[in-house]
C-alpha cells in the first residue's frame, strides 16, 4: 500500500465510484452494456486502485453501496491469501513461480 495525499484518495474515490457505479448499472441491468472492453477496463482500472490502497480502510462507504467494488475488494483479499499460503506451505514452488514469472 501506498502513503497518498488527501487530494490523491479523493481523485481515487471518486474515480473508483464511477468504474463501481458503471459495472453495477451494466451488472444489474439497469444500463446496457453496449461496449464490453470498456466495461472491462472499468473492472481493470478498479481493481488497480484497489491492489494501490486498502479498500476496506479507504473507502467503506463505495463498499457499502457497490458490489462490483465489494466483489472485486473481496477477490483482493482471496489473492492475498493464496499468495500469503503458497508461500509459507510450498517456499520452493513460490521461488519457481517468481523466476518464471519475471
Amino acid at each position: 500500500m501506498f502513503g497518498f495525499n488527501q487530494s490523491t484518495l479523493q481523485s481515487l474515490e471518486a474515480t473508483a465510484a464511477t468504474s463501481a457505479a458503471y459495472l453495477d448499472a451494466c451488472d444489474s441491468g439497469e444500463q446496457p452494456c453496449r461496449d464490453p472492453q470498456y466495461y472491462r477496463e472499468c473492472g481493470d482500472l478498479l481493481m488497480r486502485i484497489f491492489l494501490l490502497v486498502d479498500a476496506e480502510m479507504v473507502f467503506p462507504k463505495l463498499l457499502e453501496r457497490s458490489a462490483a467494488a465489494r466483489e472485486i475488494a473481496d477477490s483482493i483479499q482471496i489473492r492475498k491469501r493464496i499468495e500469503t499460503g503458497r508461500q509459507a506451505a510450498y517456499p520452493e514452488l513460490a521461488i519457481l513461480l517468481s523466476r518464471v514469472s519475471q
